[in-house]
């Protein structure tokens, strides 16, 4: 599937894309990774990346934070402002699932809750190489790089149950409580 989405990006972007910049209730951590991209430093217009002040003329969005309740219409109308076919990066953790927000009274969610995110760009705050290989994978500028996983069982001294029975059985309070 990533595979697909990238050929149909380069094909959709043949040429440089505009960046349009939505902060949806972010920290800020993230969105100075974002602004430091785009610095000399970095230098993404070598690659056609532009930040542009208006959704109307963006071929990207690059969206940060959780999107909160205030902010909820106000990205939805961005959204709806940006010319098709268009782009969302979810950039960090927040705009993924809504961060350590996720499940305040204020915050809707992650950006997903507002508007289709294709990419996440996960990090608290993601790294600006992370963000700039994010956005050149979707391209289909690189190939992808995945390190391999290796997963091993855990063993524990004592099994599980006997151990949660003896603490159970310690546990004065919880013998007054069933009582």
């Amino acid at each position: 599937m990533p595979g697909f989405l990238a050929k149909a990006s380069a094909k959709a972007f043949p040429k440089s894309l505009w960046l349009y910049h939505c902060n949806s209730g972010a920290c800020n951590g993230c969105d100075i990774e974002i602004l430091n991209v785009l610095t000399p430093y970095y230098d993404v217009e070598r690659f056609g990346l532009k930040l542009v002040g208006s959704p109307r003329h963006a071929d990207v969005m690059l969206l940060s934070g959780a999107v909160t309740r205030p902010t909820l219409p106000l990205v939805k109308r961005a959204y709806e402002a940006m010319p098709s076919p268009k782009l969302v990066f979810g950039i960090g953790s927040c705009a993924a699932g809504g961060g350590c927000w996720f499940d305040t009274y204020n915050v809707s969610g992650g950006g997903a809750a507002a508007v289709p995110v294709d990419y996440l760009i996960p990090g608290c705050p993601p790294r600006p190489e992370a963000i700039i290989y994010g956005v050149a994978l979707a391209l289909g500028l690189v190939p992808q790089k995945s390190a391999p996983v290796e997963l091993k069982q855990v063993e524990f001294p004592i099994d599980a149950y006997l151990r949660n029975k003896a603490w159970e059985e310690r546990n004065v309070i919880y013998r007054l409580i069933k009582d």
